[in-house]
């Protein structure tokens, strides 16, 4: 797999014009090239770039509607309603994360839930974005079905993420980001494509057998990490983002890979809590206390601190994108499909 130099400006600006040349309003195709820019240097590019021609080709069928305007609603003191209007979440996470910003300094806490939402990425992202701001940041993202009900055979929830993240003093912050099967659906996905096996443990076939064939593996369903807890966090994740914000169950979503069907319209919800309301001006002390006896363990680290690796160097403005991958983005700004 080549790897060619890219400049993160250009970068920036050729999946930008890769979107907006796929029926997708300017300002949604800097926020959705922000993000996937983000996800790659992070280290995360099953929610990178590898995402632009998926994207673009369900913008282009209107799967997602690339010029959607999402659309904030106060609907209590501390609670916010974003219609993402069947767009790309990015634009509705970066309005709800602004609203977030503007009510939890004042009322302690508040809550963001969007519907009729796409695909979210890194949720880990957004949070940091909170806590960048002197907020803790909680999300949560239902995504289309993947994972059965513990005993069950059949997929019915998503790996549906849930992440977390924490204001440090001097240091980026705390940010813990994980979905809910044991690995990702993305690396089934990979073994499918080279025909080569998984380990067993990861899946299940359609008749709910153990398998070690990916292609069999993604007709049937994941595992949960944790078995029956993180079947059971993953409904969880199903009733706050999806049902909090009325928008379709992991099973009733159509998939974010490929431009078939309809808008997948699931939800999202994200808080916010100003730790001074509740902790006063000793909760950086305190959380850098425990962090630091985290750190004090051999061998041990903190969660998310693999990101900060990509965005060193990423540092010195250009980073390696393989080479077909970034072909294909070239030829998408240039309006082929």
């Amino acid at each position: 797999m080549s790897k060619r130099a890219a400049k993160l400006g250009e970068l920036k600006t050729l999946v930008t014009r890769a979107f907006v040349a796929n029926a997708t309003a300017p300002e949604n195709a800097v926020s959705v090239a922000t993000a996937l820019i983000a996800a790659e240097i992070d280290g995360q590019t099953g929610h990178g770039l590898s995402r632009v021609p998926a994207y673009a080709a369900q913008a282009r069928s209107g799967k997602v509607n690339g010029r959607a305007i999402p659309r904030a609603t106060q609907t209590a003191k501390a609670a916010i309603v974003v219609d993402a209007a069947d767009g790309f979440a990015y634009p509705a996470l970066d309005l709800g994360i602004r609203e977030l910003a503007r009510l939890a300094p004042a009322t302690g806490i508040a809550a963001v839930a969007i519907h009729h939402s796409h695909h979210c990425g890194v949720a880990g992202r957004s949070v940091e974005k909170l806590a960048e701001l002197g907020l803790i940041g909680l999300m949560f993202s239902n995504t289309p079905k993947a994972i059965a009900p513990w005993g069950g055979a059949k997929a019915l929830f998503g790996t549906n993420p849930i992440a977390f993240a924490a204001p440090r003093r001097s240091a980026p912050p705390l940010v813990i980001d994980l979905s809910l099967s044991k690995v990702a659906r993305g690396k089934v996905m990979v073994a499918a494509k080279a025909g080569q096996a998984i380990p067993e443990g990861w899946a299940l076939d359609a008749e709910g057998r153990p398998t070690s064939d990916a292609k069999a593996a993604l007709d049937g369903a994941m595992l949960p990490m944790g078995d029956a807890k993180g079947a059971a966090l993953a409904l969880m994740v199903e009733i706050l983002a999806a049902g909090l914000s009325a928008s379709h169950f992991g099973n009733e979503a159509s998939s974010f890979f490929d431009a078939e069907g309809a808008p997948p319209r699931i939800g999202q919800l994200v808080i916010a809590i100003e730790p001074k309301a509740f902790a006063g001006p000793s909760f950086i002390d305190r959380i850098e206390a425990l962090l630091s006896a985290i750190a004090a363990q051999p061998g041990a680290r903190l969660p998310g601190e693999k990101r900060l690796t990509g965005r060193a160097l990423a540092k010195a403005g250009a980073i390696q994108v393989d080479a077909g991958l970034l072909g294909d983005i070239e030829a998408l700004a240039q309006g082929a499909p």
